[in-house]
């Protein structure tokens, strides 16, 4: 495994995390509505997948890293299946139980097939 430079590998999210932050900057202070500037800056993030960089990028912080990124990974867990519970409840209460059972079985799959990604990501280097 051989070391690449720093700016090397994280050079286009740090690029893209300055033009966010300068964007938002610029945004905030010509008076745009919060809501806008925070819909814009999701969609761009989401797009250039430029959270997983942020999130890589804290990972690299010795010690500490992997847990701030387990505090924010954990909660999304949570509320997913939160989620599940409410919609589950709402459904049962109308009369949906068989769908109710399907879409928990989907919901279990879904997270069971995130984790067994997280876990493939891990295993196999991408360089």
């Amino acid at each position: 495994m051989s070391k690449q430079p720093f700016l090397n590998t994280y050079g286009r999210q740090i690029l893209i995390w300055s033009v966010i932050a300068a964007v938002i900057a610029i945004a905030l202070k010509m008076g745009i509505d919060q809501k806008v500037v925070v819909f814009g800056t999701v969609v761009i993030g989401v797009f250039t997948q430029v959270f997983a960089g942020l999130a890589t990028l804290i990972a690299t912080i010795p010690l500490i890293g992997p847990f701030i990124i387990k505090i924010f990974a954990i909660p999304f867990f949570w509320i997913l299946n939160a989620l599940g519970y409410f919609v589950g409840a709402v459904a049962i209460k109308k009369g949906y139980r068989s769908e109710f059972t399907k879409s928990r079985i989907l919901t279990l799959a879904l997270l069971i097939g995130i984790i067994i990604g997280y876990i493939i990501g891990h295993l196999i280097p991408m360089r």
